[in-house]
């Protein structure tokens, strides 16, 4: 997994998002909200996420392939309220069966994997039919003028500065694309997260995975 060390990145980004959390928990929780059964977090980074999932989820896999974020991770796992299992892998190859899982949650990894395709292609693989995607994501911006920043910063130093972070990505164009149906999406801006332009505006959402839930 050499090409997924960032430490430099892995470092800093834990200790921004420490201090981001009190504006990104309660979008965190409504990422989470009604979740049930065996979940599947794509790119855990420190296991932010890990204290809100609800009761009704009997286990999740955290799949995080940064070393240092997963070292976090795996503290974090040990005071999460439900059992989490944190474990190297990367997205594009999700270590976990077909239909193994009954949601995926995506929470700003998107953005950096390499190939987000496949990176969704086996998160469908992986979801039971009709199973659930939440994702919470920054994405390109609406205004012309800030998606040729976005592009521009993409096409440079941002991925470099950002552990392969690309801001300006068409996610839920991608996450449509991969076969699964949007049933829920909501823009989110700078004054929601504190998340600064270019990793603003996100998007947070829902998404089914084809066939119906047994």
């Amino acid at each position: 997994m050499a090409g997924h060390r960032h430490p430099l990145f892995a470092r800093f980004y834990a200790r921004t998002s420490t201090l981001m959390e009190r504006r990104l928990a309660a979008h965190r929780r409504s990422l989470l909200d009604g979740l049930t059964g065996r979940v599947i977090e794509v790119g855990a980074g420190p296991g932010a996420n890990f204290a809100h999932y609800p009761p009704e989820v009997t286990g999740v896999l955290a799949v995080e392939p940064e070393p240092h974020l997963r070292g976090l991770a795996q503290t974090a796992a040990r005071h999460a309220p439900v059992p989490v299992e944190v474990i190297d892998g990367i997205a594009e190859r999700l270590p976990a069966d077909d239909a193994s899982c009954d949601a995926a949650v995506a929470s700003l990894v998107l953005c950096s994997v390499t190939d987000p395709a496949a990176a969704l292609a086996e998160m469908r693989r992986v979801l039971k039919p009709g199973g659930r995607l939440r994702f919470f994501e920054h994405v390109a911006a609406e205004a012309p003028a800030r998606r040729r920043v976005q592009k521009s910063l993409d096409a440079t130093v941002w991925p470099l500065l950002g552990g392969g972070c690309h801001a300006g990505r068409d996610t839920a164009g991608a996450i449509e694309r991969a076969g699964f149906t949007l049933t829920h999406l909501e823009r989110l801006g700078r004054a929601d997260t504190g998340m600064p332009f270019p990793a603003a505006p996100q998007i947070i959402g829902t998404a089914t995975a084809p066939g119906e839930r047994p």
